[in-house]
C-alpha cells in the first residue's frame, strides 16, 4: 500500500493551510502530553522512541525531558505528517530529534531505547505486529506510555461513544475501530500498569514498564 493513501484528507488540507507545520493543540491535549512524558520518568541523556509521532506534537516535551545529551526518534507512516514533523524539528533547531518514515510493524531502527511513547496512535499500540517489532528495540527496564480514545461504559459516555466513533472515521484508514479494551495487546507485557481515564472514560492515559512482575492499578478520572 502507498503510505500516502493512509493520510486522511483533513490532514492533507491542514498541511496546505498551516505553514510551516500545525503548531497547536487543545489545552487539554497539551496537559496530557506533559503527563505522558512525566510518566516516562526520563533522566537527562535518555533515548526515546515516539511511535506514530504525527507532526511531532510531543517532541517539545520529550526534548525538554531528555536534554541535549539524549535523543528522540519519531516513527511516522504518513509522508505528509513526517514532513511536518521535520519542519517542527528545523524550526526548533533540535539536533537530537529525528524522524524515520515507515510502518511501525516493519520499521528498522538503530540501537535501543529507554522508553516508548504511543500518543494517539491506535494503529500502533493495538497492533501485535507493531508492538512486537518496537519492543525488540527497548531496553529491559524501558518505560512505555500510551494515550488514546476508547468506548465508555459510563452512563454519560453513551453520546460521546457516538461522537468518538464518528471522529475516528475521519482518521487514518489503518486506525482500528474503537472498543472498550484498547490495551488488549499491551496487557501482560507491561509491569506496574496504571491507567487513568478522562472525559467519562472516553480517553485514557496508560503507563508501565517491561519489567517482569506485573501489578495493574486502574485509576479513573471522570472530569
Amino acid at each position: 500500500m502507498d503510505h500516502r493513501e493512509l493520510t486522511p484528507p483533513y490532514v492533507r488540507l491542514l498541511i496546505r493551510l498551516v505553514r510551516p507545520f500545525p503548531n497547536w493543540d487543545f489545552f487539554f491535549i497539551k496537559l496530557l502530553r506533559q503527563k505522558a512524558v512525566e510518566a516516562l520518568q526520563f533522566k537527562s541523556g535518555s533515548r526515546v522512541l515516539d511511535a506514530g509521532c504525527g507532526s511531532g506534537g510531543t517532541f517539545p516535551y520529550l526534548a525538554d525531558a531528555i536534554g541535549p545529551l539524549g535523543e528522540v526518534v519519531g516513527v511516522e507512516i504518513s509522508p505528509e505528517a513526517a514532513t511536518n514533523a521535520r519542519r517542527r524539528i528545523e524550526a526548533n533547531h533540535w539536533k537530537n530529534v529525528h524522524v524515520v518514515e515507515g510502518d511501525a510493524k516493519t520499521v528498522k531502527l538503530n540501537g535501543t531505547f529507554d522508553g516508548l511513547v504511543m500518543f494517539a496512535a491506535p494503529d500502533v499500540y493495538a497492533s501485535p505486529e507493531a508492538v512486537g517489532n518496537l519492543f525488540a528495540y527497548l531496553k529491559s527496564n524501558a518505560r512505555i506510555v500510551v494515550f488514546g480514545a476508547k468506548l465508555s461504559k459510563h452512563p454519560l459516555g453513551a453520546l460521546l461513544n457516538i461522537l468518538f466513533r464518528a471522529l475516528m472515521k475521519l482518521s487514518f484508514s489503518s486506525t482500528p475501530a474503537l472498543n472498550y479494551e484498547p490495551l488488549g495487546v499491551l496487557r501482560g507485557r507491561l509491569a506496574d500498569l496504571q491507567i487513568r481515564e478522562y472525559i467519562f472514560g472516553c480517553m485514557f492515559l496508560a503507563w508501565g514498564s517491561i519489567e517482569s512482575s506485573i501489578t495493574t492499578e486502574n485509576l479513573t478520572d471522570t472530569r
